[in-house]
């Protein structure tokens, strides 16, 4: 093989690796597309609608409807059954086909965003639950972070860490002609996670990203001596009530 054939070979196998994650990502913004349109289906017939309950078969990959949930009320509580498939009576019963095969559809990939928020439904043996994604992502990540950064405006997020972690956080400053001090976390590992899975979707999804995600604040340096690069982004907080 002649050195011209080799780098040609390596030319198009690089082409191949990019085109493949791009596939990939693109793959991903759509299974939270779908969450994202049978969530707010399943929110405008039943508002107080959090999880959604299946049985799931691990070596077909396929899954059965079971029902939708509401909040869990307590730490040591269950979660209020709010709809079983199969009633006809609730205005779900309704799309029950189009949750089953939207959920289906949405967890199909094995590296499915969705997967990050399915968990075992205590209450049942063979029970899971998938967590409907919040309507606004961007004020729910506001909301965990002032729970532990009151004062905070602004945060710095990594996509190469976890998909979206959180790296610095922005504080409100009286002296509006001083650069922005960049603080650490000081993120419980329950918030960590949750707003690491949001933010990771924000970065998946463009309109999302294009909405909420700015360039770095001048002269920022990655806290962990990582390269800054595309990935890092600047997320602005909107208001929380």
């Amino acid at each position: 093989m002649t050195p011209a054939v080799c780098d040609q070979l390596a030319v198009l196998a690089q082409q191949r690796e990019e085109l493949d994650a791009e596939r990939r990502r693109f793959e991903k913004a759509h299974c939270l597309a779908v969450l994202d349109h049978i969530s707010a289906r399943i929110r405008a017939l039943c508002p107080e609608a959090v999880y959604v309950a299946f049985d799931y078969d691990g070596k077909t990959r396929s899954l059965e409807l079971a029902g939708v949930l509401g909040a869990q009320p307590s730490p040591l509580g269950t979660c209020p059954w709010l709809w079983e498939n199969g009633d006809d009576e609730h205005p779900l019963e309704e799309i029950a086909v189009d949750i089953e095969l939207d959920v289906q559809s949405a967890l199909a990939p094995y590296d499915s965003p969705g997967w990050a928020t399915v968990v075992r439904n205590s209450a049942s043996e063979s029970s899971w639950l998938l967590e409907l994604p919040p309507a606004d992502r961007a004020a729910r990540v506001a909301e965990l972070i002032r729970g532990h950064h009151p004062a905070a405006t602004a945060v710095i997020v990594d996509s190469r860490a976890g998909g979206g972690r959180v790296i610095g956080v922005i504080e409100e400053q009286t002296d509006c002609d001083a650069p922005a001090p960049v603080a650490r976390p000081r993120l419980s590992a329950p918030c960590d996670d949750a707003v690491t899975r949001l933010v990771a979707q924000v970065f998946l999804l463009p309109p999302l990203a294009d909405r909420h995600l700015m360039p770095l604040p001048r002269g920022f340096a990655h806290p962990y001596g990582s390269s800054v690069s595309d990935q890092v982004r600047l997320m602005p907080l909107p208001p929380t009530a």
